[in-house]
């Protein structure tokens, strides 16, 4: 017991050396100050000292007073005392004075006066020389010994602790809940059975059943993983320890495998919780992915770290690990194994309804006019995500606010939608009338496209308005249904054909043409490319798939792998070619057809620089009305197709 406290009583110092390191430097200087100090001017001013007959101890005052009689004729000041040579009846006298002041001017003045010799100056006293001797080495000692326990916290140890995943760990306990989280109802419905485990864990022990130990999340960029790994944590009310992929690789070799063991013992200590590591792809790529000349061996070492913790949970160890990722293609087959991530949830765009519903919990806490319409709003913002969602309600109500209204209304909420798909509005870019005029005739002919070919989505409104990086205009097409996940033939070549249609306005109408079909030209072949390649939509390659892509599942893109020679090669340039010419030339004569309704709207667009696409079609019927032409309106025949489909099924 006695032992016990003897190490209890020295822990203070132990762990605190800096503190012990000044309380001995200052001991040791005190005693050699009190036992020194009084005679280190004695022993240094050895010349003055020759013949002294006596020593005497006075006061300050009476060293003075002994100045001033011209009795001294060399004299010592240090910060502890003074001492003085003079001449008395006897013979050489050395005078003593202690406790001198601090700072007396008049005494340099009076030892000038009487033309006393003197070396030394007046100091602070003990307190001063004290400060003066210890702080130097306070300061060195202190910087040696802070960077020694730094570096003593880092690599099972390591250097400046960067073996120490607490700094990169974001623990808390969430206040979200399942109803804050919208558009992802059947992901919520597979992780409820994690929250009913957290809550009560002793159900499933007793019943032998073993929790899934990790969910991956899966699913584009922006559609709620990371909320959704939240609402599980605080519907649970468990700790909820969360931290980034990249946050385990550092140059160090094994930092990251030494912050992967650190994070799960700091959740093991609170079960039960929840980790979620984000953008888990950033260690947990696949360990083949290297080829033969090897992979990123800090990298793999994180991952067999994770891949060891995950195994060492228990059935019973209620501490669950939500992953998200948006490249679950990637990622390691031993960490998609049964008893490490057994689940992969997906948390996908939302349709329709789940896009209304996430309009209504982001625009909650702004002010709405009654007139708007958020149904409308979720209609017209098909294929964006969740992030998308709340950034077009944040960017509605600061147009709101710049404009100094009191509510968000709905052309502000559809400018919101504009900057999502097209970006902003370039008002200062100025462009010359022969450019105003190309680009009014321009989108006018992809406008006159999109309304009369069949499978083209409808106009909602055209602009000559420079916006983005390039557009010196656009036309805007917002989808008529709800939810569409897949495209037919026709669609597609309605597509294509609404793409030439700018291309071939400018041929008739202005004569010319420029290089602002550029894009419109690529977005045409690539269409018609990937038909023929990846769709099994043409004559030239039938059902064979010749091209695949290597991105991501959710992020499109990547390296596109060809698989055919190069006589497939020249067959498919060939189709593309000869197919995009009879579209071109297709379209031209319908525009020809239509020339007085160009006109008339390039008109209008030159006067008013932005019109609605109902001001398209009104345009597009005044012209086949006037020249007795029946109706080509995609939209009507839309319509027309539907209500005899009515009628057949009744």
């Amino acid at each position: 017991m006695a032992d016990q406290n003897n190490k209890n009583d020295n822990n203070f110092f132990k762990d605190n050396p800096l503190i012990a390191f000044a309380v001995f430097s200052i001991v040791v200087i005190v005693i050699f100050k009190v036992f020194v100090g009084a005679n280190e001017g004695v022993n240094t001013f050895t010349q003055a000292n020759r013949g002294v007959v006596q020593t005497k101890k006075v006061s300050y005052s009476e060293i003075k007073e002994l100045v001033k009689s011209d009795k001294i004729k060399e004299l010592k000041i240090t910060p502890t005392l003074i001492e003085a040579i003079g001449k008395d009846g006897a013979g050489k006298v050395r005078y003593i004075a202690e406790k001198v002041p601090a700072s007396d001017p008049t005494f340099i003045q009076l030892l000038d006066e009487h033309k006393v010799k003197y070396v030394g100056v007046m100091g602070g006293g003990l307190m001063a020389e004290l400060i003066s001797s210890i702080l130097p080495i306070l300061l060195f000692f202190g910087i040696w010994i802070f960077l020694a326990k730094r570096m003593s916290k880092g690599v099972g140890g390591g250097i400046l602790g960067v073996g120490k995943a607490g700094k990169l760990i974001n623990s808390e306990k969430p206040d979200v809940k399942f109803d804050d989280v919208a558009g992802v109802d059947e992901a919520k419905e597979e992780v409820k059975e994690i929250v009913d485990f957290l809550k009560y864990p002793e159900r499933y022990i007793e019943l032998g059943a073993k929790i899934p130990k990790g969910v991956l999340l899966v699913g584009p960029p922006g559609t709620g993983k990371t909320l959704l790994a939240k609402a599980v944590a605080g519907e649970a009310s468990v700790p909820f320890f969360s931290v980034s992929g990249s946050s385990f690789i550092e140059m160090f070799v094994g930092v990251g495998a030494s912050r992967v063991r650190d994070l799960f013992e700091q959740a093991k200590k609170e079960a039960p919780a929840i980790i979620f590591i984000d953008e888990i792809d950033a260690i947990g790529k696949s360990r083949t992915a290297g080829g033969p000349m090897g992979g990123n061996d800090e990298r793999e070492q994180t991952l067999n770290q994770l891949l060891a913790e995950m195994d060492g949970f228990g059935t019973d160890t209620p501490v669950i690990v939500l992953a998200a990722t948006n490249r679950p293609e990637v990622l390691d087959p031993a960490l998609l194994r049964a008893g490490r991530f057994d689940r992969q949830v997906l948390v996908d765009k939302p349709d329709f309804e789940g896009r209304l519903a996430i309009l209504k919990i982001h625009s909650k806490d702004v002010k709405l006019s009654p007139e708007v319409n958020l149904e409308e709003i979720a209609k017209a913002t098909a294929g964006l995500a969740g992030a998308d969602l709340a950034n077009i309600i944040n960017e509605a109500a600061l147009l709101a606010g710049r404009q100094n209204k009191k509510q968000i209304e709905q052309k502000d909420l559809m400018e919101a939608i504009e900057r999502a798909f097209v970006g902003l509005e370039k008002k200062n870019r100025k462009i010359n009338e022969l450019e105003k005029k190309i680009v009014s005739y321009h989108e006018s002919g992809h406008a006159l496209m999109a309304e009369l070919t069949k499978g083209a989505t409808r106009v909602t409104k055209v602009s000559i308005i420079p916006r983005g990086l390039g557009a010196l205009g656009y036309t805007l097409h917002l989808p008529d249904e709800e939810n569409r996940f897949l495209k037919q033939k026709h669609e597609l070549m309605a597509e294509i054909d609404v793409l030439l249609g700018g291309r071939a306005a400018e041929e008739i109408f202005v004569g010319d043409i420029s290089t602002g079909a550029g894009n419109d030209l690529q977005r045409a072949t690539d269409i018609l490319r990937d038909m023929i390649t990846k769709y099994g939509m043409s004559e030239v390659a039938g059902l064979m798939v010749l091209e695949t892509n290597s991105g991501g599942a959710f992020l499109g893109g990547g390296q596109v792998i060809k698989d055919y020679s190069e006589k497939m090669a020249e067959a498919i340039d060939d189709t593309i070619k000869s197919i995009l010419d009879d579209r071109y030339k297709f379209v031209k004569e319908t525009l020809s057809e239509y020339a007085e309704a160009i006109e008339n709207m390039t008109q209008e667009l030159l006067e008013k620089e932005v019109i609605e696409g109902s001001k398209v079609q009104e345009i597009i019927q005044v012209f086949e009305e006037k020249h007795g032409k029946e109706s080509r309106l995609a939209h009507v025949q839309r319509n027309q197709g539907s209500d005899e489909n009515k009628q057949a099924e009744e």
